[in-house]
């Protein structure tokens, strides 16, 4: 989790990603299971992307007239 989040706002992405290294801790080491933590890293780095476009919470953006 990223430090702009706070635990009652995890990422989508990250549960995501969590369920994917689930899935891939079952499976016997192979293409299978590489593929499922590459996905796993990609949606890591979504949430990291998704979390550095957010505003902090508190912080007032200018309104545009």
């Amino acid at each position: 989790m990223t430090h702009l989040q706070t635990l009652t706002e995890t990422s989508t992405w990250l549960i995501q990603a969590k369920e994917f290294l689930v899935e891939a801790r079952r499976l016997k080491p192979g293409p299978a299971r590489n593929e499922m933590r590459e996905v796993a890293a990609v949606l890591r780095e979504l949430a990291k992307l998704e979390a550095q476009s957010e505003p902090e919470p508190g912080f007032d953006q200018p309104q545009r007239t």
